[in-house]
């Protein structure tokens, strides 16, 4: 089959790519610097020419209320409209767990638009809601430390290794389309706190975690359980120790 993923040089999309070529697949990883551009336009119909699949691992270069939210509208109605045209058998995009419960922050408003672009498009779809990554821990606690103090909120925390999510993702989308939402998410759930903890045993035993009961993510107010599945959920097989065993 002909697979088209935008975001194809991401962090994800470069493991889902090699997955698929490794199983007979054609795979065209999309992204400006390969001539694809679901903002403007440039060549998205030339890329959905015989394509079977897509995947949208796109994300917003921004994450500003108003830029982020033109950017997944925008990127949603031109894919919708080149897929529609080239006849897409499935289309499938990665979105994030909880983020009909965190809308209080301008990137989770801008992900359900570009949900609800999806299921209003008419083609088969599936849309996987992925729990925060463990590649995004470091980051997490760099913004939260003050000196030696890493300062981080207790909410429920149950991070996805980025292999994990390029297995499922690619996995999904040569499935049959679920024609709504899959989620996915690590095998352990703990406080973010306790995860950013471990990580720092490992890296960096100068830094003490001061635990806090602010239920808030990157600043932004959510629900103490807002980025843990509220029920079923596919679950990954690397842990925070496997994880860190090979960074």
């Amino acid at each position: 089959m002909k697979i088209v993923i935008i975001g194809g040089t991401g962090l994800i999309g470069t493991k889902v790519a090699g997955k698929l070529r490794q199983a007979g697949h054609t795979v065209i990883a999309g992204s400006p610097s390969t001539g694809i551009n679901s903002i403007t336009g440039e060549g998205l119909a030339e890329a959905m020419n015989g394509t079977d699949i897509v995947i949208d691992l796109s994300n917003s270069p921004s994450f500003e209320d108003g830029p982020v939210l033109e950017f997944f509208e925008t990127s949603g109605r031109n894919l919708m409209a080149a897929e529609t045209n080239a006849g897409v058998k499935h289309h499938l995009a990665v979105s994030i767990v909880g983020v009909d419960r965190m809308q209080d922050l301008g990137y989770m408003r801008a992900k359900i638009a570009q949900e609800n672009l999806i299921r209003q498009s008419g083609l088969p779809y599936t849309i996987i809601r992925s729990t925060q990554f463990l590649e995004f821990i470091p980051s997490l606690a760099g913004a939260a430390t003050q000196g030696n103090e890493v300062h981080v909120s207790d909410v429920e925390f149950q991070p996805i290794a980025a292999e994990d999510v390029a297995t499922f993702v690619a996995d999904l989308a040569l499935a049959t389309p679920a024609n709504g939402i899959v989620e996915i998410a690590g095998p352990e759930r703990h406080t973010q706190s306790e995860f950013i903890a471990a990580y720092l045993r490992e890296k960096d035993s100068s830094k003490n975690v001061i635990t806090n009961k602010k239920s808030e993510y990157f600043g932004g107010p959510i629900p103490h359980d807002g980025l843990v599945p509220q029920g079923e959920a596919k679950l990954g097989a690397t842990d925070l120790k496997q994880w860190l065993a090979v960074q």
